[in-house]
């Protein structure tokens, strides 16, 4: 096989792939499932959490519910891409609306937004009586000493780093490492307790409960060698292991946070807009393939084929990611998409001032992919660094998710349209040349009435 089939052969394996993800919709694929809408879109559920500021110093109240705002929204929207609201209410309260997800969200879930998201590490003891017999068992924090302080062993010595890893033979685990003052403690600790259990739980004090495994028994396990600068939680399914990893890079809520309220909220823009918007897509689509195709005949079949290819990698990429589908996410996939048309455009105008002056197809098509490229790559980058900045200034307005949505489906739309439009495009253009077809220029040419000379 030449170099033209093989790449034609994977961009059909990649086709094929991304409609597997994307058909059904609301299919799980690769642990994903459906497409997220947002709360313009679909509508989604509004949670109201009390927090308890006894301990705040006076006059810090709002200080620190800014700071658990920004807290808890790096858990529910780490991609930037979510789009929920959070905001105070009243004096001590704050309400959480979240898009709602595929499959609902679970009243684990809508509790574990607001836990504190301390890991504590504990050491099991027992006491004896005279006669050597048990008269108490409990788990106690596990204390080490640094810079001559006694000190507890918790998550809160973790780097903002956590990540869910596979081992070799498929067993999940959560990784993570220490600070400088937690590699001490935990160097010292595990020497203590070698060959013995070390417990995990989550919480602090009396209100800690046993962080449990994915069989619903308490993390506990047994110290097989002296740790200091790193370790990992075993017996976590994916998902929690995920959520946890979450939660733990986000920060630690610095006041308790108790769910109060829960109600569904309707969609913003009306309950059949998705509906409407799909289907003027269609129609928009199908329009725009037809006139690529009467007008530029055999390159408008195959841009039409391209731009096919396009949406259908576009929103699989999406889905995966998960990409929280909004209007303003819709906006940029949108116009990434008349960015992969125009690109096509560019190509086949510059084929036509070739094939004016009695060059050949071939000739012309390469002439005029290579003339194109500098307009095609110039325009695709620029726009790449407008995304880049987008999603940077969208930390600090008040319309972030918004802003983050559109710079993020722009930006992915606008790198999938170059691989399309050159790589696919190009491709199937060489090997159709190579056919009879480009005995006949007029088929390449843009139909304007003109014949070719």
């Amino acid at each position: 096989m030449s170099r033209n089939s093989w790449v034609f052969v994977i961009i059909l394996v990649i086709l094929v792939f991304s409609l597997w993800v994307l058909i059904p919709i609301d299919s799980t694929r690769l642990g994903r499932t459906g497409i997220q809408y947002g709360l313009d879109l679909k509508g989604g559920v509004r949670l109201l959490y009390k927090a308890d500021l006894s301990s705040v110093e006076k006059g810090q109240e709002k200080s620190t519910l800014n700071d658990v705002i920004a807290i808890v929204a790096n858990r529910v929207n780490p991609l930037g891409v979510t789009e929920p609201n959070i905001e105070i209410w009243g004096t001590d309260q704050i309400v959480v609306e979240l898009p709602m997800p595929p499959g609902g969200i679970s009243d684990v879930q809508m509790e574990r937004i607001g836990r504190t998201a301390l890991l504590e590490f504990r050491e099991f003891v027992q006491t004896f009586d005279d006669q050597g017999n048990v008269t108490e068992e409990k788990w106690i924090p596990a204390t080490g000493t640094y810079n001559g302080e006694t000190k507890i062993l918790n998550s809160s010595l973790f780097k903002n780093n956590t990540e869910v890893r596979i081992d070799s033979v498929g067993n999940i685990y959560l990784y993570f490492e220490w600070n400088e003052e937690g590699a001490v403690l935990f160097k010292e600790i595990t020497t203590r307790l070698l060959q013995k259990p070390i417990g995990i739980f989550e919480g602090s004090g009396e209100d800690a409960l046993p962080l449990l495994g994915d069989d619903g028994k308490p993390i506990a396990p047994i110290v097989q060698a002296i740790l200091s600068d790193n370790g990992d939680i075993t017996g976590l399914s994916r998902n929690e292991a995920t959520e946890l990893s979450k939660q733990l890079n986000a920060g630690r809520i610095p006041v308790p946070l108790e769910l109060v309220g829960e109600q569904i909220r309707n969609p913003s823009l009306g309950s059949d807009f998705i509906e409407l918007s799909v289907r003027a897509g269609m129609i928009g689509i199908a329009a725009v393939m037809i006139f690529l195709i009467v007008y530029y005949r055999v390159p408008g079949v195959i841009a039409a084929f391209s731009l096919a290819f396009y949406g259908t990698l576009t929103l699989a990429i999406f889905k995966l990611i998960p990409v929280t589908m909004t209007l303003a996410g819709i906006g940029g996939f949108v116009l990434s998409m008349g960015m992969a048309i125009d690109a096509n455009v560019l190509i086949f105008e510059r084929m036509k001032e070739e094939l004016l002056i009695k060059t050949t197809v071939s000739s012309a098509m390469e002439s005029g992919f290579a003339r194109a490229w500098s307009a095609i790559w110039d325009s695709n980058v620029t726009t790449i660094i407008a995304c880049v900045v987008l999603y940077w200034v969208g930390d600090v307005t008040p319309f972030g998710g918004a802003v983050k949505g559109f710079a993020l489906t722009l930006g992915i739309g606008v790198i999938v349209s170059m691989f399309t439009a050159v790589l696919a495009s190009h491709t199937m253009l060489k090997m159709v040349v190579r056919t009879d077809l480009s005995k006949q220029p007029e088929l390449f040419k843009p139909y304007t009435g003109r014949k070719l000379a």
